[in-house]
């Protein structure tokens, strides 16, 4: 073949690479209920094809992921009615893991606003709770971000439109410290704002500085005084803070604001409404809430609704032992139960302290010890045995902690029956199991279940958890099996 020959036959390869490129470039974007399904394959051609993209960073196994990935496809579709330029898209960072470090997305979920293209300067935007909140921070970007209140008659139809609104108090509304709380405005899109520089609203609510006041049922239930070194975190601090009564009661409407409150220490009381002493306890409850307003945000389940049942077996309370109080913090899965059947202020008060002051003991959660709970291969464990059993320095102990309802938790049991028989003739080898769902242990744990954790005989060694997608009999004897100072354990 001639140079000539060949020079032909690679224009021609050239030519159907381009246009199979080409034909690939044209596709349209796979959409996923209105939301564009983003890979590293296309991303960088949806910022080309949309000047305002909005993506969602998800992961389908995080619980918070779930309920935004829900609002962000009816926002998506609200969006889409109304033939909006903004374009959202999602993108799973369990299957897009390159994409996501080349972005530095370190937490999910996660959402930010690319423009123009514009790869790696989005505008970062909070995890927005509804599609309402989606769309109303979008068009708080591109239009005023507060409604102006002009007179009395204004302001009183616009606090009668909710419960809670935010209003701003400002000499001037257009320059100066009222551009910190058009910037609050606009990152706090769940809330209605509205800015007045009117003297009468002034006078009505008996200010005279710029302020930013909450106002509850039309009445202020909160202020904050900006000066020139107030910054916007300072005020969504404040709004965050205070947007939630001192005492909230748990339902379907409050439920996403308590569990994303910026207050991670939550006391809860459980107790029946229409119970007996009721009325007394609550107003101790609410009473102490104010001492502690910004450190623990109060919450109240009410044990006598049905609709309650969930929440109350996750919290491993039955309606036959309310009233108690239990103090939660969102970061941990540690529960403390205040030490008293006692309920008033001063009881209230010296529980908190202690538990801020890390006093308190651990509510350590256990079923009764079962009957023969050692005589078969496979040792059933409670809380109340697990220490001892775990923690025990002349045995290896190999656990499973389980949830009972999780199909691959009992996948798992024929194994654990194979594991037990193999070792049952090792003095130093205990194979066992715990229904984590029904027992507390002071050690710290993973959300997902089922969890595999191996506690070696010798102190020397750590704890060590095993993770794997394919766990078979030999891979898991490998980790009772294990060297320790030259001999072998177990079989």
């Amino acid at each position: 073949m001639g140079l000539g020959q060949v020079c032909a036959v690679y224009v021609l390869l050239s030519a159907l690479m381009c246009g199979t490129l080409s034909k690939k470039n044209d596709e349209p974007i796979q959409e996923d209920k209105d939301v564009l399904v983003l890979t590293e394959s296309n991303f960088n051609r949806a910022l080309k094809l949309h000047s305002q993209l909005l993506v969602h960073f998800y992961a389908p196994l995080s619980g918070e992921s779930l309920g935004s990935i829900l609002e962000f496809a009816q926002a998506a579709s609200e969006l889409k009615e109304a033939n909006s330029d903004v374009k959202l898209g999602g993108l799973d960072v369990s299957k897009q893991k390159d994409l996501a470090k080349t972005l530095n997305v370190t937490t999910v979920p996660s959402v930010r606003l690319y423009l123009s293209g514009d790869k790696y300067n989005p505008v970062y935007c909070p995890v927005l709770k509804s599609s309402a909140s989606i769309i109303s921070w979008l068009k708080r970007r591109k239009g005023p971000s507060a409604d102006l209140i002009k007179d009395l008659s204004q302001l009183e139809k616009f606090t009668a439109e909710d419960d809670l609104v935010i209003l701003g108090l400002f000499k001037d509304v257009e320059e100066g410290a009222v551009k910190v709380f058009y910037e609050v405005a606009a990152d706090v899109p769940d809330l209605p704002f509205g800015v007045t520089g009117n003297e009468q609203v002034f006078s009505k609510y008996g200010r005279t500085e710029n302020s930013v006041l909450l106002l509850r049922k039309s009445k202020m239930a909160e202020h904050f005084e900006m000066t020139s070194e107030t910054v916007k975190d300072d005020v969504i601090l404040f709004i965050r803070i205070h947007e939630m009564p001192l005492v909230t009661e748990y339902n379907g409407k409050t439920s996403s604001k308590i569990l994303s409150s910026v207050v991670q220490n939550h006391l809860i009381l459980f107790m029946d409404k229409a119970g007996k002493g009721f009325k007394q306890t609550y107003r101790a409850f609410k009473s102490t809430a104010k001492e502690f307003r910004g450190k623990v945000l109060f919450v109240l389940i009410d044990s006598g609704e049905p609709r309650n049942g969930r929440i109350m077996e996750y919290f491993r309370v039955r309606k036959e032992d309310a009233p108690l109080v239990r103090m939660v913090n969102l970061t941990d899965s540690f529960q403390y139960q205040l030490p008293s059947d006692l309920m008033d202020i001063q009881t209230f008060t010296d529980f908190i302290e202690s538990y801020l002051q890390g006093k308190a003991k651990l509510k350590l959660q256990s079923e009764p010890v079962p009957d023969g709970w050692d005589k078969q291969p496979v040792k059933e464990l409670v809380g109340m045995n697990f220490e001892r059993v775990a923690f025990n320095h002349e045995k290896n102990v190999l656990i499973l902690f389980y949830s009972p309802w999780s199909s691959d938790s009992r996948a798992l049991f024929p194994l654990w029956e194979d594991l037990a028989e193999h070792f049952s003739d090792s003095e130093d080898v205990v194979v066992a199991r715990i229904d984590i769902t029904a027992n507390d242990v002071n050690i710290r744990m993973m959300d997902r279940y089922p969890c595999i954790k191996v506690f070696p005989a010798v102190y020397a060694e750590r704890v060590r958890s095993i993770w794997s997608s394919k766990l078979t009999f030999t891979y898991l004897k490998l980790f009772i099996i294990l060297p320790k100072r030259g001999q072998c354990i177990g079989k």
